[in-house]
């Protein structure tokens, strides 16, 4: 069967409060607020490609990262590459987001958003 055209143009991420998260990626990234509405709302890029998706999951439990057999688990990250990493993270906290207390690389700093998902800022090492 040949493969159908396809097209990747969101991640969709559950939150209590779409609209609150939605806010939140969009300062981050410095992404145009699409969609507002109090079930879905959508981030996107003002240069184009995939943007990121927030759908209404009413019975959301944060995630526990890392994880373990009893807790929630993490079902995805994000991975934010950014030029300074203090700066971004300072810059993410200001925003809402907390650093994470387990950090496994000096290049990463794990942080949660407001809803708790995890997500990455990174930067990328000089060779």
């Amino acid at each position: 069967m040949p493969r159908p055209a396809t097209k990747l143009t969101a991640t969709v991420i559950g939150s209590p409060e779409p609209r609150v998260l939605a806010r939140f990626y969009a300062q981050l990234l410095g992404w145009e607020l699409r969609r507002d509405e109090e079930s879905w709302a959508t981030v996107r890029s003002p240069e184009g490609g995939p943007g990121l998706s927030f759908q209404l999951e009413e019975h959301h439990r944060r995630p526990i990262w890392p994880g373990n057999v009893s807790d929630q688990q993490m079902m995805m990250h994000l991975d934010i590459e950014v030029d300074d990493l203090k700066n971004a993270s300072e810059f993410a906290v200001s925003l809402g987001a907390a650093v994470a207390e387990f950090q496994p690389q000096d290049d990463v700093i794990v942080h949660y958003d407001p809803d708790g998902h995890p997500f990455c800022l990174w930067i990328a090492t000089q060779e």
